[in-house]
């Protein structure tokens, strides 16, 4: 067995005992990505190493993946809007673009100056969302790039901040609730003008005399796989495969809870105005 196998083999062996995520391998933009709207609203820098995307009054700008996958990991560094960005929206998602599409998404919702980024995650699946959940970040975004990624398999997706777990939504296909797994999505992220909701339910609306606002971009990472149901739903030794990937172990357990008691300030599960009946999927973690 030659030496790269061997590497190979114990990484595998190492991460399913523990749910350690793997060394990331991150690319240039030109390598997976395209500019999908406003193509005078980005900057690409530093040879393709990093990528902005500008706001105006205007514009905002969008990109996306050249693939569309199903099952596996992906993650960018982001460096959000600085200072007072109200009204902005930056969306780093997953989206399968169909009529009933599938959906995981960050969300970050700017703010006045000196105030707390918030950041919502929703998953949609067979068209369906309502899932939202909010929280604070325990850093300030703006002043350097963070890792923001999913980890999506049959079983669950794990939202991760830095390598901590935001959040975990499970497959409860068995209480009948869809779960995105047949439909392949793109990756996608874009900066828009959202002041009609994001900041403050719209109170707070854009001062477009600070404009451009700017979100900058590197470290695009993508180890997932490419294709459809039949060459990504049968098993094929995959690492989000194995068992430790495939449950909640208790170090993840740990790290979610500190987060919810610190960093939560929605929960749909909690919104009885909007679900007067719980959600069935509510308290299945």
């Amino acid at each position: 067995m030659g030496a790269l196998k061997v590497i190979a083999l114990l990484l595998l062996v190492e991460l399913a005992l523990s749910a350690r995520l793997p060394p990331k391998s991150d690319v240039s933009f030109s390598e997976n990505y395209y500019v999908r709207w406003a193509n005078d609203h980005t900057r690409v820098l530093n040879g393709g190493t990093e990528m902005q995307l500008v706001l105006d009054k205007a514009s905002g700008a969008g990109f996306g993946s050249r693939s569309k996958y199903l099952f596996g990991h992906v993650s960018m560094k982001i460096k959000l809007v600085p200072k007072d960005s109200a009204g902005t929206v930056t969306a780093f998602y997953m989206s399968s673009e169909t009529d009933k599409h599938d959906e995981i998404d960050f969300e970050f919702l700017g703010n006045v100056s000196g105030q707390p980024y918030i950041v919502q995650t929703n998953v949609f699946a067979n068209g369906v969302g309502n899932r939202e959940q909010r929280h604070y970040l325990w850093f300030d975004p703006t002043q350097d790039f963070h890792s923001y990624s999913f980890l999506w398999n049959k079983q669950q997706i794990i939202f991760y901040v830095d390598d901590v777990p935001l959040r975990v939504h499970k497959n409860n296909e068995a209480i009948g609730i869809p779960f995105p797994k047949s439909q392949p999505m793109g990756i996608y992220s874009s900066l828009w003008n959202g002041d009609d909701w994001a900041t403050r339910g719209g109170l707070e609306k854009i001062n477009w005399d600070h404009a451009p606002f700017v979100a900058a971009y590197k470290g695009f990472s993508v180890d997932a796989c490419a294709g459809g149901v039949e060459s990504c739903s049968a098993p094929r030794g995959n690492w989000w495969e194995q068992k430790a990937f495939q449950r909640t172990d208790k170090e993840t357990k740990s790290k979610l809870k500190w987060v919810k008691d610190n960093y939560m300030i929605y929960n749909y599960c909690s919104d009885s105005k909007r679900f007067p009946t719980t959600p069935a999927d509510c308290g299945q973690f």
